[in-house]
């Protein structure tokens, strides 16, 4: 995945828990995982697993949809 790959989808998932009125920490608990690993992600810094991805999407209550363009 290219850095701008993980950029564009830190910063959805940022907007998206905004959007809820969660924290970092709020959403980490929710989906399993560290605040420090939602902060390296929504920052594009993480290259993460589809198995996170989802755990997140569910904590903030949509999914994961993979298109093709």
């Amino acid at each position: 995945m290219s850095n701008n790959e993980r950029q564009r989808i830190g910063a959805r998932i940022a907007e998206l828990r905004r959007e809820r009125g969660m924290s970092q920490a709020q959403l980490a608990e929710a989906a399993g995982l560290r605040q420090s690993n939602v902060s390296r992600i929504e920052a594009g810094k993480y290259a993460t697993t589809l198995d996170i991805l989802a755990n997140i999407a569910q904590a903030l209550g949509c999914k994961v949809d993979i298109i093709k363009e």
